[in-house]
């Protein structure tokens, strides 16, 4: 068997090996995810020093190993330099990692996982705002577009256009009403209705009334942690949507989001600005307990996003 093979991977760990190595993290189109050896990457006239920063696409000449593997060549075939100047863009490129991380395998061709996030860098790389208040609602929108595109690729993305209790279509209205919300309930896969979750609230709590009446006494075996709380209703809500933010998150499956959800018109209001901030807030919280709850992984990178926020 030869132990050389080629791929084409881009760089999502970095860390340092040894007294000069670098062991990466790095997901490839052929064949999932590979750590590797970058060898002398951290001595100051490496040909591998570059090449082996994070989110570097390389194509690359691996040595197979019984565990780690090891770079013999590298050539780089694209890189996101202003991922490293912005913090902010730094941040949600980490974000989106941390999400192919939870879902990438090794020994198993990943491609399109790994062209959805390079094409999400590379819109994110060329993403540019005039101020600082349209930078955070284009970097809101950017990482919420590309974390429903990463879930969907696994095959796990919420629910957005129905009800998950009744499924029944739900849209916004046309009309803008102030009270009028959906529910979002990461446990039973995307939107809810707030009349069917009610209904089925109510359901449960008359069986549950019902059997408590007539079973006075339960065997010793059974588990009262895994009766529904009934005050709360099952699956539990994490969350409620208004008008706007459904609209907003049911174009997230679309290949593009409207242009002026990532750049407002010059005559924009800094109120509409805040607005739209606060719901792409909103939609990535939602998000976010989302993937932690089906990936079964807490995505770090979100305390330094909240951090970068409020910088802004």
């Amino acid at each position: 068997m030869n132990k050389s093979y080629k791929a084409v991977g881009i760089n999502l760990k970095s860390s340092p090996l040894g007294e000069s190595d670098r062991l990466l993290t790095i997901l490839t189109a052929e064949y999932g995810i590979v750590r590797a050896i970058a060898p002398g990457a951290r001595k100051h006239k490496s040909t591998l020093r570059g090449r082996s920063e994070v989110f570097v696409e390389n194509e690359l000449l691996l040595y197979r190993g019984r565990s780690l593997h090891r770079i013999q060549q590298a050539q780089t075939l694209a890189s996101y330099p202003s991922l490293s100047q912005n913090l902010g863009k730094l941040t949600v490129a980490q974000y989106w990692a941390e999400l192919v991380l939870a879902q990438a395998v090794s020994e198993q061709p990943q491609t399109e996982l790994y062209e959805i996030l390079t094409e999400h860098l590379r819109r994110l790389h060329q993403m540019s705002a005039p101020s600082a208040q349209t930078e955070v609602q284009a970097l809101l929108a950017r990482l919420c577009h590309g974390i429903y595109h990463l879930l969907a690729v696994g095959g796990i993305a919420p629910q957005c256009f129905r009800c998950t209790f009744s499924q029944q279509a739900i849209a916004p209205p046309e009309t803008t009403e102030e009270t009028w919300q959906v529910g979002f309930s990461a446990a039973s896969g995307g939107i809810v209705s707030l009349a069917a979750f009610e209904k089925t609230r109510n359901r449960q709590q008359k069986t549950s009334s019902a059997t408590s009446g007539t079973c006075r006494e339960a065997p010793s075996s059974y588990r009262t942690d895994r009766i529904p709380d009934n005050r709360t209703g099952w699956p539990p809500l994490t969350g409620k949507l208004n008008a706007g933010e459904l609209a907003m998150l049911q174009q997230l499956p679309s290949p593009q989001l409207p242009a002026e959800w990532l750049v407002p018109p010059a005559a924009t209001s800094p109120s509409h600005c805040q607005g739209l901030s606060d719901s792409w807030q909103t939609i990535e919280h939602l998000l976010r307990q989302y993937a932690q709850y089906h990936l079964g992984t807490s995505i770090r990178s979100a305390t330094l996003l909240n951090a970068c926020i409020t910088m802004f």
